[in-house]
């Protein structure tokens, strides 16, 4: 199952400034009864964004209107805990395509590649500026440009570059998964099988 064509993303983005966010925070385990990637972006960060009769927390940074877009912005050591695929298809499903932090988990990480949610690592003091940025100005747009490995803030011209495996970043350009990659190389492997005996 593959997914859009990552490019370049310009967006606004949800300043999520908490640190050590793990995946049980961001997919509580009731909700990884699903195999298919659909229908949990609804229960994304769910014990954040609602009280347990249900009612919604007004203080929760997705509760608020005044934040938007494609693109979180997570703080430090973001994606810990389990190696859960689902928290990644929360995220996706949701509707980000991007996720910013100083650090990831590395499974995490690799999750979210893997469904077509690209993860930007930054250095602190970037991240720290974009937090800034986003609560002077809700509005604030960010580009991410994946073929250039680089993330600006529109306004201010700050700029940073990020890092990405090649095969990965390859299969985001392309809005392949493994499988779609596989399947792409089918006329390869087959002409390749016909030059090589067993």
């Amino acid at each position: 199952m593959g997914y859009d064509k990552f490019k370049i993303l310009k967006s606004k983005a949800v300043p999520l400034a908490i640190e050590n966010v793990d995946t049980d925070q961001i997919i509580p385990a009731r909700f990884l009864k699903a195999t298919e990637r659909v229908g949990f972006g609804d229960n994304l960060f769910r014990d954040w964004k609602y009280k347990p009769n249900n009612e919604i927390k007004k203080n929760f940074v997705l509760n608020d209107h005044k934040y938007s877009g494609k693109i979180l912005v997570g703080g430090k050591n973001f994606g810990s805990g389990s190696s859960r695929e689902h928290a990644a298809w929360a995220i996706y499903d949701y509707g980000f395509r991007c996720v910013i932090s100083s650090f990831f988990a590395d499974i995490f990480k690799n999750n979210c590649l893997n469904i077509g949610v690209l993860p930007v690592q930054v250095s602190a003091k970037f991240l720290d500026i974009i937090f800034k940025e986003i609560y002077k100005n809700p509005k604030t747009l960010i580009t991410v440009d994946l073929d250039l490995q680089t993330i600006k803030i529109k306004k201010t011209n700050y700029k940073e570059d990020f890092d990405i495996n090649e095969y990965k970043k390859n299969n985001l350009l392309n809005g392949y998964d493994d499988i779609d990659y596989l399947l792409n190389l089918k006329e390869s492997i087959k002409e390749f099988s016909k030059q090589t005996p067993l």
